[in-house]
């Protein structure tokens, strides 16, 4: 990201920096705490394959129905001062509202900056808010694939790293910081997701249509597309943009002994080896298992399995699938578990070879929160996970709202802690 760095006078600076110091001492406070290493701990257990209390966690929360007494209400001045303000202030509400077993590092971290020329298709689309602050609303998208002609605007795309802005970012950071908190440049993570960015060119409906109409035509789809997004992540590979160090890839801990590569050497730019890779086809619901394997899993494997290990599955149910897609990965390390699956079949099939990647039903927040019905979700997926010796962690997301009742977080954070508490202990 962009920052106009500048300030008027020193008065404006001196202003950001007192906040900014004043919030990150909290913040640093707050990552020094032995819990938090406890935490990082039993999330590296988890993902190491060994059973025990499941690490809980909160993400993608409704922040612009949270702001309790303007606790998220920013005051910086300049634009990079409120972007460090904004993660400073969320991170401290949570841990005082809402935290589960959330990991809070002890350093403040800025990604890498970068640019990429695209791979030549656009999104266009229509947009239905029931809440203009909500980031989250519906669309409805023009197909910009419709046809053979239409697959000849995909191009390779071109990154281009820019460590000019991120030597500005790091020392703005430092200056505004002040020795408050450490400063750490970050790269990515591998994520991806094909049918969700296809669907957004095409619309979901063309595209089951086409399966049973035009399947040749989506396998071209599906190619170019593979070849340009693995172009691309070579290309972030080759720039030392990659990562292994965050501690979340998309709302799942990321901590594990497997990674980086044992002949990874400190300070080299991280390799696909030393990565996790994230992948999922959220629209493929309900499609068979043959047709999963045959229109995803066998282009999503030529990335995923370069790789150190894979975390598959977001929001779709999984249980009929699960045998192919542990046949095309040969680094599969979490499979996802929606409040959609059926629990015990994706247990079974899942056992001690792989994370359980529970999603908790953001529904039993949206409305009102009933401890009793979150005790009983929680309580089942801890004794279905046991019966068949999974390894979990139970995930909170995807929460497009809270209907302005903030304490609809907590009660589920609560209880959750209370649940497991009462079972493993604290």
């Amino acid at each position: 990201m962009d920052y106009d760095i500048g300030y008027k006078d020193q008065a404006g600076f001196r202003k950001d920096a007192a906040i900014i110091r004043e919030l990150a001492k909290r913040y640093a406070e707050i990552a020094a705490l032995p819990v938090i290493q406890a935490r990082r701990r039993r999330m590296t257990e988890n993902n190491d394959l060994i059973p025990g209390k499941p690490p809980v966690l909160l993400h993608e929360l409704p922040w612009h129905e949270l702001n309790i007494e303007d606790k998220l209400t920013l005051t910086c001045e300049n634009e990079f001062a409120r972007s460090m303000e904004l993660r400073f202030r969320r991170t401290l509400y949570q841990w005082e509202y809402c935290q589960g077993d959330m990991y809070v590092e002890p350093v403040y971290t800025i990604q890498k900056s970068y640019s990429s020329t695209g791979n030549g298709i656009d999104v266009v689309e229509d947009a239905i808010y029931t809440d203009k602050s909500n980031n989250i609303y519906s669309h409805w998208y023009s197909d910009q694939l419709e046809d053979e002609l239409s697959l000849e605007k995909f191009r390779k795309s071109i990154v281009t790293a820019h460590p000019e802005k991120d030597s500005i970012n790091v020392s703005l950071a430092e200056q505004l910081l002040d020795g408050a908190l450490g400063v750490e440049l970050r790269g990515y993570d591998v994520y991806h997701a094909p049918w969700d960015n296809i669907s957004r060119y095409r619309g979901v409906t063309p595209i089951l249509i086409d399966l049973y109409d035009r399947p040749d035509f989506l396998h071209k789809i599906m190619k170019l597309y593979t070849d340009s997004s693995i172009g691309e992540y070579e290309q972030l590979e080759r720039l030392g943009l990659l990562e292994y160090r965050n501690p979340y890839l998309h709302c799942t801990p990321e901590f594990t002994k497997d990674i980086p590569a044992k002949d990874y050497k400190e300070g080299d730019a991280p390799r696909f080896k030393d990565v996790w890779c994230r992948s999922m086809a959220q629209m493929f619901s309900d499609i068979s298992p043959e047709m999963h394997e045959e229109f995803d899993l066998i282009y999503e494997k030529r990335l995923a399995d370069r790789c150190a290990l894979t975390y598959y599955g977001c929001c779709e149910p999984l249980q009929t699938k699960i045998q192919v897609i542990k046949k095309n990965f040969k680094n599969l390390r979490k499979i996802g578990v929606t409040p959609w699956a059926n629990e015990e079949s994706s247990a079974e099939q899942i056992g001690g070879d792989y994370v359980y990647a529970r999603k908790a039903n953001p529904a039993y927040v949206a409305i009102e929160s009933d401890p009793a019905v979150i005790r009983a979700e929680t309580v089942k997926t801890v004794e279905i996970c046991n019966k068949y010796g999974c390894p979990f962690e139970i995930v909170l997301k995807d929460i497009s709202t809270v209907s302005y009742k903030p304490q609809n977080l907590t009660i589920w954070a609560n209880t959750v802690k209370e649940t497991l508490d009462g079972i493993y202990g604290c």
